[in-house]
């Protein structure tokens, strides 16, 4: 009886099966993954040591603030704004937070501040610039041509030449300025520019009305109505029109010059006379 050969089962080849393979390959990746961790936190480390490194360097703390365009800030106010900044890391301080505390001055519109290797920060400032006198509420301030109130009027700013202005407030009284009306009085300023003789005469402006500004010229006690807009060519009417007036009218109240071929003229305690303009 001849042997039958049975095929090989390969289920129960055992010895075939190699299960160190598996194992070896949980290693393989295994082990990079945390060489590049401690590559990693050895690298954060180094930052982190760094950085406080550099934030505490002598060489890098701020021990200069050079200051710029200031005119009537003085830089002892400006560095007093600045507080403790002398001192603080150059690379680590917030220099927005200071920006903000300058802008916080009335008189500082604009502020920039930066840094200068190895130890300085130049800070550069934009004053307000002040476009008249107003009288609020009884007490006298500088204001810009937004409105902003920059300082109270005082001895100490007799050097600038400006018209006082009234009519700034808001109808219900309040001690805010209208921001509409100082826009308007700084219109009115800004159009007689070009005929600076007629300027440096400008004394007051009332802007109470924004369809009608008012204005009363140095040695002249008339009160001028010049509408809103064409300033500058009705008050030039005006005044090459006053000697003529003044022979008819000694004493006169306001003149109404918003109209084109007449002028309206209200003598000191009388009615109004139209009288007509000569083209």
């Amino acid at each position: 009886m001849s042997a039958i050969a049975a095929p090989a089962d390969r289920r129960f080849r055992r010895h075939h099966v190699k299960p160190a393979r598996r194992r070896r390959q949980w290693r393989a990746w295994v082990r990079p993954v945390l060489q590049y961790s401690a590559i990693a936190a050895l690298l954060a480390f180094g930052l982190y040591r760094g950085g406080a490194v550099a934030a505490h360097a002598h060489v890098l703390q701020i021990d200069r603030i050079a200051v710029s365009g200031n005119v009537r800030l003085s830089k002892g106010e400006v560095l007093n704004m600045l507080g403790s900044l002398r001192g603080e890391s150059l690379l680590f301080t917030d220099l927005d937070a200071w920006r903000k505390r300058l802008q916080a001055s009335p008189w500082v519109r604009e502020a920039a501040l930066r840094r200068s290797l190895p130890s300085t920060v130049d800070v550069v400032i934009v004053e307000r610039q002040p476009m008249g006198i107003g009288r609020i509420n009884g007490e006298m301030y500088l204001v810009d041509e937004h409105g902003v109130i920059i300082d109270q009027y005082g001895p100490q700013y007799a050097d600038l030449d400006l018209p006082i202005v009234d009519g700034l407030t808001m109808s219900d009284g309040g001690s805010l300025t209208d921001e509409a009306r100082a826009e308007f009085a700084a219109r009115v300023i800004a159009s007689l520019r070009p005929k600076p003789q007629i300027a440096r005469r400008l004394s007051q402006i009332d802007v109470a009305d924004l369809r009608n500004a008012l204005v009363i010229l140095s040695g002249d006690a008339a009160v001028v109505q010049l509408g809103d807009d064409q300033f500058l060519p009705r008050l030039q009417s005006y005044l090459d029109l006053a000697p003529t007036l003044r022979q008819r009218i000694p004493d006169i109240d306001y003149v109404d010059m918003r109209f084109d071929e007449r002028v309206y003229v209200r003598p000191a305690g009388k009615p109004v006379r139209a009288i007509e303009q000569k083209r």
